[in-house]
């Protein structure tokens, strides 16, 4: 027998053997209860179970301690009737007062002068916030439609001033006519522009 089998085969009983000098018995799986983090952790867990009962009642014990439950409120639901436009649109938009100085605040005053009521109002505002966002230079580029009333071209609007291009009085001016001439009021245009998709 060569001497590196002789030193592997003690290097493995050696090994075996273990330091002490007898070999390490080995437990049974049968003798080794086990034990899961889950189990060890679930008997740790507290638990209340409330009973319908119980659960309107406005505080539960539980091991020298109270514990206080406010019970969450069903909500009614409230009826709203559907309004009916002028023109026989479904739905139209509320009136919000406009911030002072602005585009929206110009054009209130506008309207009002023409003798239209916060109903039209409230249709202009939603009319040209789906149309520009009321942005003085709303350009569309498919159509070539220019301002806040989307004029088109936005050439137009010249009619009503010079500076059609950046004053928004103009371009309100301008677009209050033409719904006038053409729809009637506001709320004329918002219906046909819910129906249609444009006005």
């Amino acid at each position: 027998m060569s001497a590196f089998a002789v030193f592997a085969v003690a290097a493995f009983a050696a090994s075996y053997i273990g330091p002490l000098g007898a070999a390490i018995p080995q437990a049974s799986a049968a003798e080794t209860p086990t034990v899961s983090l889950f189990a060890h952790s679930s008997s740790d867990v507290q638990s209340v179970t409330i009973s319908e009962a119980v659960e309107s009642a406005a505080e539960i014990e539980r091991d020298g301690y109270t514990v206080f439950v406010k019970p969450t409120p069903t909500p009614t639901p409230v009826p709203v009737a559907a309004s009916v436009g002028s023109t026989g649109s479904s739905w139209q938009p509320p009136f919000v007062t406009p911030n002072p100085g602005s585009a929206q605040a110009i054009a209130f005053d506008m309207v009002s002068a023409r003798g239209w009521g916060n109903d039209q109002y409230a249709c202009l505002v939603a009319l040209w916030k789906k149309e520009s966002g009321w942005r003085v230079n709303a350009y569309n580029a498919g159509s070539g439609a220019y301002g806040i009333p989307q004029a088109l071209p936005g050439s137009k609007m010249a009619s009503a001033g010079a500076d059609w291009e950046t004053n928004p009085a103009t371009q309100i001016a301008w677009g209050l006519g033409y719904i006038s001439a053409r729809y009637g009021s506001p709320c004329g245009a918002w219906d046909h522009s819910t129906r249609v998709g444009w006005y």
